[in-house]
């Protein structure tokens, strides 16, 4: 035997895309003839895939959960004889930290039996040996594998289908989220739990598979829940992946201090098998399930029984749909502002308007954009969506998105914070600026009374009555420092009618605009209007 290895890890199997095959399915089939000779006889040992290998090392070849093939084109002959003992403890041992299911021996042509020596280090080591006979080629063990593999996918896609139209017909019931819960419990063989925000148990269906597994969930439940306290002792489950570019979060800032939950997780209690999934709506609601057994496809059907309840404890099913409805017909009916902010939330507001600059909003981005600033209070317009988000949740750029935020306001300053919204935008599409906040510093213009300002600039601004555009020009290509081409892309014209505008400004106002006190007057005016 040359040398010896340092043992590293024991590494976990890289799970492929398709079902293993359970290493009991391949010894039950006669075409194959194959026989346990050491081992677990486990019945849940699988196998990922069938790799054929004579390296006297497998160990850098090897992903894990494979049975390895092998002929024993590598065993020395001193090895079989017991000149040099250690040799296959080391070969199977390195099998086993690779994370290999299972050895596959080929009598014929190289050794008649398998070494007597392999055998006892298999067991020894608790990696199932099995011998493939002369007529069974290794090919035909691969054939097998993907078959079998293929078996099981298709009984798995059936499976999950036959599980999504009756979670859907559980949805369209009179008492839509206890009927998806006894569904989902029936289709996993054990308990579903809907959780509310406050993590009280809403509705449930089926029994507990264990004693304890009620309170064990309850508290997976806890971590997926947004805001969650990051637990200060005890273990930690397996967080799931959250959708998205930033994929896994996992840890925490500090015993106590909240963390960013992830979108599933999972976890064991003895034999039972726990899973918790935070609903999408971000109300706080969680879907826990609670099984004696975990099969392929059933983190599939749960996503799907939480996409469903996600809908169903939506906004329009917690109260908020219902006040949103009753705030738009009290102002349609008259009502002020300010008396029907209070059914929307609580404090002041910003107004922020959005424009996609790849192509024109549709209601789906429209209200995708409002739930990434955090707010379902969305109006799609032609080229602009405007979104009333409540003034805690601070608007960051949004990829393919340009944003004009205006200043915090009050219920009844809404039409002004409107306005500033649309103005902030215009100058971040002028400066291509991914978002631009309204520039609330006090200035100038408060010491001069509001009447007076306002009396001077109708005075000033006389000329231009009736003629928006030609205002609405000349305070853009103000704030702009008198750039063409930055105007016109702000307006959204050519930069020959930029001009054209602007210099039928200066006639009618009979003001040389090149002369920054003109400027500033101007100015003035046009922040009055």
């Amino acid at each position: 035997m040359e040398g010896t290895h340092t043992m590293p890890e024991t590494i976990t199997p890289a799970v492929p895309p398709t079902p293993p095959v359970p290493l009991s399915a391949l010894l039950a089939r006669e075409d194959l003839a194959l026989r346990r000779l050491a081992g677990p006889t486990d019945p849940d040992i699988a196998v990922h895939w069938a790799h054929a290998s004579e390296m006297a090392d497998p160990y850098p070849y090897l992903l894990g959960g494979e049975l390895l093939l092998t002929a024993g084109v590598h065993i020395p002959e001193d090895a079989v004889s017991g000149a040099c003992p250690g040799y296959f403890d080391d070969y199977v041992s390195r099998i086993v930290a690779a994370g290999g299911a299972a050895l596959g021996f080929g009598v014929a042509p190289v050794y008649d039996t398998v070494p007597r020596a392999l055998v006892d280090a298999c067991e020894a080591h608790g990696l199932p040996l099995l011998e493939v006979p002369p007529r069974t080629t290794f090919s035909g063990v691969a054939r097998a594998v993907w078959q079998l593999m293929a078996q099981a996918r298709t009984a798995e896609l059936r499976r999950v289908t036959q599980a999504q139209q009756s979670l859907a017909s559980a949805a369209a019931q009179p008492d839509p989220v206890p009927s998806v819960l006894r569904r989902l419990a029936q289709r996993l063989s054990g308990r579903a739990v809907l959780y509310g925000p406050d993590g009280t148990e809403i509705a449930a269906a089926g029994r507990e598979p264990a004693q304890g597994a009620g309170e064990a969930l309850a508290a997976l439940a806890d971590v997926v829940r947004p805001d969650r306290p990051a637990p200060a002792t005890g273990r930690t489950p397996q967080d799931g992946h959250r959708p998205g570019p930033s994929g896994p979060q996992h840890g925490s800032t500090g015993a106590g201090a909240p963390r960013p939950a992830p979108a599933s997780a999972t976890d064991t209690l003895g034999e039972t098998h726990l899973a918790a999934y935070a609903l999408g709506a971000g109300e706080g609601f969680v879907l826990g399930v609670a099984a004696g057994r975990r099969e392929p496809g059933d983190h599939t059907i749960a996503s799907v029984a939480a996409v469903l309840l996600t809908l169903l404890t939506g906004e329009q099913h917690s109260g908020t749909g219902a006040a949103r409805s009753s705030a738009l017909v009290r102002l349609l009916l008259g009502a002020a502002p300010e008396s029907v902010a209070p059914l929307l939330g609580e404090g002041r507001w910003l107004v922020v308007h959005a424009r996609r600059e790849a192509q024109p909003p549709d209601a789906v981005a429209a209200s995708a954009l409002g739930a990434a600033l955090g707010s379902a209070l969305v109006d799609l317009g032609h080229d602009v969506v405007r979104v009333l988000v409540p003034a805690g949740r601070e608007p960051a750029p949004q990829p393919g998105w340009t944003l004009g935020v205006s200043a915090a306001t009050d219920p009844r300053e809404w039409p002004a914070a409107d306005t500033q919204a649309a103005r902030a935008l215009a100058r971040a599409r002028a400066t291509r600026t991914p978002l631009v906040r309204h520039d609330h510093r006090r200035g100038l213009a408060e010491l001069v009374p509001c009447q007076e300002a306002e009396a001077h600039a109708r005075a000033l601004l006389g000329p231009l009555l009736g003629r928006p555009e030609l205002a609405e020009t000349l305070r853009t290509w103000l704030s702009l420092h008198g750039s063409w081409d930055r105007t016109a892309v702000a307006l959204g014209v050519h930069r020959n009618t930029v001009r054209q505008r602007i210099a039928r400004c200066a006639a009618l106002l009979d003001a040389d605009l090149d002369d920054m006190d003109v400027r500033m007057e101007l100015w003035f005016a046009l922040r009055q209007r």
